[in-house]
């Protein structure tokens, strides 16, 4: 496949975490802006946050989503201009413990009233259905379309619910003990009445639904991969 050449100008804050001003990258023709904003969040994860959240110029012209980057273009990459307030989007598949006090500091700001958190646990034993003990879970995931699409139900969280101010997606992978946190969704907002339970509610419902995540019980019997139902649909 044929590269094409484009020059990326950094500002602000996206400058200073990336330590540089400009990048000079070849992309695949007929690359959209979204997926230009995805490439260069694998690219630099430590800085997905920012590359999410930023707005994005072509040839010094304001570009929208599914603009297609041109050849040799000059691409802006900048956070909303000052006097705009930029939202917490945080989605991530990790290995690392689940720090429910440090996620929920990220969240709160000077006009967040509520927090709401869901997290999922590793149940030691299930009362529901056929009883059984479960020692450990070893979840498993295809991280990038799982983050791909951590961050869409993110963006379906907004379009719902548009007081949410913050968002924090986390899915834990590895060998789970019994008792550990395996999933974290949570929102934040000015008031409690803004939608925030739902919203919190609908992420871990959705996750569930379309974020490839699977998860293998190993218990006293031995172990088996737990499977899902559902079918994805059109715009999944």
């Amino acid at each position: 496949m044929n590269f094409m050449k484009v020059k990326v100008l950094l500002f602000a804050s996206l400058k200073q975490g990336l330590g540089k001003s400009q990048l000079n990258l070849e992309v695949e023709p007929g690359i959209t802006v979204a997926d230009f904003k995805q490439m260069l969040g694998f690219q630099f994860p430590e800085h997905r946050q920012l590359i999410t959240s930023a707005l994005v110029s072509i040839n010094r012209d304001f570009a929208l989503n599914t603009d297609i980057l041109p050849e040799d273009a000059e691409v802006g990459l900048f956070p909303p201009v000052s006097g705009g307030s930029e939202l917490l989007t945080d989605c991530r598949i990790t290995d690392e413990a689940i720090d429910l006090n440090t996620l929920t500091a990220e969240l709160t700001t000077t006009t967040t009233g509520a927090v709401c958190i869901f997290t999922g646990m590793v149940r030691g034993k299930t009362i529901r259905g056929e009883a059984r003990e479960t020692i450990l879970l070893e979840y498993e995931a295809y991280i990038p379309m799982a983050e791909k699409k951590m961050y869409q139900v993110a963006g379906e969280i907004r379009k719902q619910w548009p007081e949410i101010e913050g968002i924090i997606i986390i899915q834990r992978i590895g060998r789970l003990q019994a008792g550990t946190p395996t999933v974290l969704i949570a929102c934040s907002a000015s008031h409690r009445d803004t939608g925030v339970f739902e919203a919190a509610r609908y992420g871990i419902d959705r996750l569930k639904e379309i974020v490839p995540v699977w998860k293998k019980e190993v218990g006293p019997l031995g172990e088996v991969w737990i499977e899902g139902e559902y079918v994805p649909k059109a715009g999944d």
